[in-house]
């Protein structure tokens, strides 16, 4: 049994980001351990969710992932806290397009049986808030709406008015917050600015989304709300129990590819396949982080670490070398349009990277990571792994994918169907290789990506709890 609220809004724009955040930081200096988590594929969020809380942010994306993995993904998060915090995504109601309620904030509360506190802008309106809550509340019977935030109040006059209007839905009001320049965080083109690049200002926005938050709301109403949240039924998730079975018939059995990195190349023979999990030999591998590659799911390394792999973190913007006996790689999303110059200044990697990849070892790289095995990036070189070019564009590419593998690789075997999400304004040219790495299906029909060698380059985010085999064949073709 676990405490746990969701944190919603009737739009996006509305503070959840602001409360939800600032009732982590709050109840966590008040000596809970709190769970945080948020609802889609956003990776900015989780970075402050976890600044406030000392615990990893994780996702909950039931397009990705399946709504059949969000209490189990949910409890493992949360196992052993006293609390679970999880913001919403844009509107209360909105998920993937088209998709009626899938992905959205709703569904998910629905699956994790949890108490609602809905946030709502109050700044242009009074007695009309009372009119939008009951609208929010009456919509979807299964969701449960157990408290208000009134946010962006003008004044004590304003306060009372809205609170005035209220008594008639019959939803208590948890708290009201007024406008706080201090907790605003900075924005550019994707979102929030990272936590990773701004860590000082950063922990001074959080404490001060802390400090609004205990002020302004009712903490123990809050948790009361939380506690009366039902058992859920079932087992957490767990990593080594998701991943297929060694000698069964879902075992994976991916080739370590060597050589032939080429555009267009042929993998070379299979040279011995990897070793089983359990092996005293560990596979290592190489994760790349740091202010540049910020987007990740924190269940990934969970799944390599349980396929036997020993994971490693490291910074292409400090590091000349990759970690000593790399034999895969991992570069996931991230901002380095932002740090162009810096990476490829950091000429002694870039040829490490190069070269590992030549090696025909296993690559993983998703969006960011694929502009970094680019030739160039806005005119700098970058690892001149792929024979492509990227640039800054003015067009925003955003939304959920359907996909499946065009051929065997280092990630899946061919025919494998999955879920991902883009989000980007960049472009590559080309945009896939003579090998691409998938063929989307949904919303339109295209190739997309780069496989050579060991390599898959794409644009496509992936969470691979939704597939664990994707991580236990990339681990297992990163053995020695």
């Amino acid at each position: 049994m676990v405490a746990r609220l969701v944190i919603a809004a009737p739009a996006s724009g509305s503070g959840k980001t602001t409360v939800a955040t600032g009732l982590m930081a709050a109840f966590a200096r008040s000596g809970l351990a709190v769970s945080p988590h948020k609802v889609g594929p956003d990776y900015i969020d989780p970075g402050y969710h976890s600044l406030a809380t000392g615990r990893p942010g994780r996702n909950l994306d039931a397009y990705m992932c399946g709504p059949e993995l969000m209490a189990p993904l949910f409890a493992h998060g949360a196992r052993g806290c006293d609390l679970a915090v999880v913001e919403g995504v844009m509107g209360l109601y909105d998920g993937a397009s088209g998709l009626g309620e899938l992905a959205s904030t709703a569904q998910v509360s629905k699956l994790l049986r949890a108490p609602v506190v809905l946030v709502v802008d109050a700044s242009s309106q009074s007695r009309s808030v009372a009119a939008l809550v009951h609208g929010f509340a009456s919509w979807d019977p299964g969701v449960r709406i157990g408290g208000v935030i009134l946010n962006k109040v003008g004044s004590d006059r304003h306060e009372a008015l809205l609170r005035e209007a209220m008594e008639d839905v019959g939803i208590p009001v948890l708290g009201a917050l007024r406008r706080a320049p201090q907790v605003d965080t900075p924005s550019r083109h994707l979102g929030l600015v990272p936590v990773a690049e701004r860590r000082a200002d950063a922990v001074d926005a959080v404490a001060a989304m802390g400090e609004q938050v205990r002020a302004g709301c009712d903490l123990p109403g809050l948790l009361a709300l939380a506690r009366s949240a039902p058992r859920l039924a079932g087992e957490p998730w767990d990593p080594a129990a998701a991943l297929p079975r060694p000698g069964g018939q879902d075992a994976v059995q991916p080739p370590r590819l060597s050589g032939g990195a080429g555009p267009g190349a042929e993998p070379a023979v299979p040279d011995g396949a990897g070793r089983a999990r359990g092996s005293a030999q560990r596979p290592v591998i190489a994760v790349a982080g740091g202010s540049a590659f910020t987007f990740s799911y924190a269940e990934h390394p969970e799944l390599l670490a349980a396929a036997g792999a020993e994971v490693v973190a490291f910074d292409p913007l400090k590091d000349e070398q990759l970690p000593p006996g790399t034999g895969g790689l991992v570069i996931g999303g991230g901002f380095p349009e932002v740090y162009a110059a810096e990476l490829s200044a950091n000429e002694r990697l870039r040829k490490a990277v190069a070269e590992l990849a030549r090696s025909g070892a296993p690559v993983a790289a998703e969006c960011a990571g694929l502009l970094y095995l680019a030739r160039s990036l806005d005119g700098q070189p970058m690892c001149g792994v792929l024979d492509a070019d990227a640039r800054m564009s003015g067009r925003l590419t955003l939304g959920y994918r359907e996909a499946v593998a065009v051929r065997d690789n280092s990630l899946a075997v061919a025919g494998t169907r999955l879920r991902g999400h883009e989000f980007h304004r960049t472009v590559i040219e080309p945009g896939s290789g003579a090998e691409p790495a998938w063929g989307v299906v949904h919303p339109e029909r295209r190739v997309e990506g780069f496989v050579q060698g060991g390599v898959h380059a794409s644009y496509l985010h992936t969470h691979w709890a939704a597939r664990p085999e994707v991580a236990g064949r990339f681990a297992e073709g990163c053995a020695p």
